[in-house]
């Protein structure tokens, strides 16, 4: 299934998640156009390695990084087209409508905050991965969360793939319930690998901005719904 729209109208542009698209996408493009030594580089300072964190590995003496940068910078690369496509794509269709109800400063602190408990429970499952993470796919995850707590009966037009292609509209709780439990469906299988390894997917990172964006949102949108409103 292959989410194209909502039909949740926003009140104003959502200028923090274009903006985000933008520079995932200026990054992506820059990435291409570097050597196979200079990528790796790229890799080791900005990508996410759990074991550079938990002091199973170091990077070489002459690489120069500054501590803890790279949680926030692996979430602005990717690895193909397809990922950073399918990761833009999501962001575009539900971060516009988190962007309006937080409003531009919240929303991203919040996108970033979700982006950083991903990285968090990724580094929990694959406590000693020298594997880079790169990917806007937690934080992403987070605002999937918070979709489903805002808006679960809004209807989502989808590209589905059966024995047939077509256009159904979806509600998103079933959307992106169905979203989350695949990602459980892959996670869970992968501990016994060490944690994300076998397939190159971080699944406990989208679990984990998931899991952050539903709680949180769940948790204080009765409570405290004043504190969301920029």
């Amino acid at each position: 299934m292959i989410p194209l729209k909502d039909e949740v109208p926003t009140r104003r542009f959502p200028y923090v998640t274009a903006s985000i698209i933008i520079i995932n996408a200026l990054v992506f493009i820059y990435q291409l156009g570097l050597s196979p030594g200079t990528y790796r580089e790229m890799m080791l300072k900005f990508a996410f390695i759990p074991a550079l964190y938990t002091g199973s590995a170091h990077l070489p003496a002459d690489l120069h990084v500054i501590p803890g940068v790279s949680i926030f910078t692996s979430m602005f690369m990717h690895g193909g087209f397809m990922h950073i496509a399918g990761n833009m794509l999501y962001l575009w269709i539900f971060g516009d409508n988190i962007e309006d109800f937080l409003g531009p400063v919240k929303f991203i602190i919040f996108y970033l905050v979700s982006g950083v408990i991903a990285v968090g429970v990724f580094t929990l499952t694959s406590w000693g991965s020298t594997v880079p993470l790169i990917g806007a796919s937690g934080a992403i995850a987070g605002v999937l969360g918070a979709y489903l707590v805002l808006y679960p009966q809004a209807r989502v037009n989808t590209l589905v793939f059966f024995f047939f292609i077509t256009f159904i509209r979806i509600p998103a709780k079933i959307l992106l319930g169905f979203w989350f439990i695949l990602q459980l469906f892959y996670a869970i299988p992968e501990l016994a690998l060490g944690g994300s390894q076998g397939s190159g997917v971080a699944w406990f990172a989208h679990v984990g901005g998931f899991a952050f964006g539903y709680l949180y949102f769940k948790l204080t949108k009765k409570k405290s719904n004043w504190m969301f409103y920029y």
